[in-house]
């Protein structure tokens, strides 16, 4: 059992491999297009879909374990604070190619932001970097349990409404983005489930 968990895709192996694995996939697909504008354009939309699969699976790893124990979900539970630090590697490689797109193609870019997009993504990475460093032991004792909790619960649900804001708005001119939101629709649904489940004990012993 123990030789089991030892070579398990787990914990820091898991961050590594999800990481080489992000870095390796985005390498590839920008040298598809020889690391020119599409190519870098490939990359942002690759990873803003990685970085969606990654937040949701973090976001709803609790819920899922309440709702249904079991091996796969004990294992997203363990591990969900990986999956939150595979989200920001996923994140961080999106905005290096943000980066790499404003500079390779300032018209573009400019065409394809706008001011709002800077204050909220802004925001966005203003918490994604926070709770990234205060995803520790020891940066989480730092601050305390009621700050941690704070940064983190208002983090994740700004997150959340972000990926909404940025999938949803795209829907008129390309109706096939309407499928991103179900899955953020879909963990949202399980985190009230989760919590009405944890509330109806309670309820009961108060009556």
């Amino acid at each position: 059992m123990q030789a089991r968990r030892q070579f398990s895709l787990e914990g820091w192996r898991f961050l590594a491999a999800a990481s080489l694995a992000l870095t390796a996939l985005a390498v590839w697909l920008a040298s598809m297009r020889g690391f020119e504008v599409d190519g870098v354009r490939l990359v942002i939309r690759f990873t803003a879909r990685t970085s969606l699969l990654l937040f949701c699976l973090a976001f709803a790893a609790a819920a899922l374990q309440r709702l249904w124990p079991a091996a796969p979900t004990h294992w997203l539970l363990r591990n969900r604070r990986y999956l939150g630090l595979s989200f920001v590697v996923s994140h961080l490689i999106h905005a290096v190619a943000i980066a790499a797109f404003a500079a390779m193609a300032p018209d573009l870019f400019k065409d394809a932001t706008s001011p709002a997009s800077f204050i909220f993504g802004g925001i966005g990475y203003a918490f994604i970097t926070a709770m990234a460093a205060t995803s520790f032991d020891r940066t989480a004792r730092a601050i305390g349990p009621r700050a941690w909790r704070m940064l983190h619960t208002t983090g994740i649900y700004y997150l959340w409404f972000q990926f909404m804001v940025s999938f949803g708005m795209r829907i008129p001119a390309m109706p096939g983005y309407a499928w991103f939101l179900l899955p953020l629709i879909v963990v949202m649904a399980l985190r009230v489930g989760a919590a009405m489940k944890a509330r109806k004990p309670a309820l009961t012993r108060g009556t």
